[in-house]
């Protein structure tokens, strides 16, 4: 029976964020659901089931989708000694249930987490990760990830990102020409189904935005509770400067395959520089992450 909390440290910035953000989304779904049952009438019983069946299918399967995406491999002790024991080792610090634990056969340093639940969680680190960090480091990451299994922000971060997705997908169908080919006149009808592919452009980019939002500050929240967990803060210092360097040494190629799934990983394949480019990252900079981990470490020594 997995148990209903951790010692990792509770957040409520965290928690109202994923509050605020799913209220907020879930709104914007009614509007979006709304318009299109208001614009295609009569099509309504085929609105509600197809719009019911992508949520049912990315809170299910989007995990598991994410996971066979970015290639994890679940791995046996036998396997992965040295992660297995790393994992345990968290675990038994966080008193919380083991998730799966698997490898992903890539350079690129990283490490990620899927899952609706604890009971479904998933840990994975790439080969690339393993070959470049010290145990200590190692720890340190493994224990940011086990994090949002912890705080189920990775569940949060699948529900909220589905409106935007769905969104997307009526945007582009529009921008292909499904929708502008009618000719409203007159026709409130045919007005509201020109309006559409505006609407769903301005869900997505809410969505967008909100999501991104969350995703920095779960970052943050992610870090500060690992460092306190395991007491090391320094550790996982080493470890994002270590991965962030390495990171500039691998292909501009393997890291294109990698940046579609950056709001899962520790460190994303593109650090933003720009200003307007942080705005839309799905994380936050290295040197806002130093920094907090720099308060923490001072804090633990007096």
């Amino acid at each position: 029976m997995a148990r209903a909390r951790s010692r990792y440290a509770p957040d409520r910035g965290l928690t109202g964020r994923m509050v605020t953000t799913m209220f907020l989304i879930g709104l914007l779904y009614v509007v979006f659901v709304g318009v299109l049952l208001a614009a295609l009438r009569g099509s309504w019983p085929i609105i509600l089931i197809i719009t019911g069946g992508l949520f049912i299918a990315q809170f299910w399967f989007s995990d598991r989708i994410a996971a066979y995406g970015m290639g994890a491999r679940e791995v046996t002790p036998e396997q992965a000694p040295e992660l297995h024991g790393t994992i345990d080792r968290i675990c038994a610090l966080a008193d919380m249930p083991k998730p799966k634990v698997a490898i992903a056969e890539s350079d690129v340093p990283n490490a990620f987490a899927t899952g609706r639940s604890k009971k479904t969680a998933l840990v994975c680190a790439t080969t690339g990760l393993l070959r470049r960090l010290e145990p200590e480091e190692l720890e340190g990451v493994l224990a940011h990830e086990m994090s949002h299994v912890a705080h189920r922000d990775v569940a949060v971060m699948t529900i909220a990102s589905f409106l935007g997705v769905l969104a997307g997908i009526i945007t582009r169908i529009a921008l292909w020409g499904g929708f502008a080919r009618s000719r409203p006149g007159n026709d409130p009808a045919g007005i509201l189904l020109l309006l559409i592919p505006l609407i769903s452009a301005v869900v997505y980019a809410i969505s967008f935005l909100l999501t991104r939002l969350l995703s920095r500050y779960r970052e943050l929240s992610a870090d500060r509770a690992a460092a306190l967990l395991t007491g090391r803060p320094s550790a996982l210092a080493s470890a994002l400067t270590k991965v962030s360097g390495q990171m500039a040494r691998i292909p501009t190629e393997d890291l294109r395959k990698a940046e579609p799934y950056n709001a899962f990983y520790f460190m994303p394949a593109f650090s933003a520089k720009e200003s307007l480019g942080r705005l839309f990252s799905s994380h936050p900079t290295l040197e806002q992450r130093l920094d907090q981990l720099s308060r923490i470490s001072t804090d633990l020594s007096r």
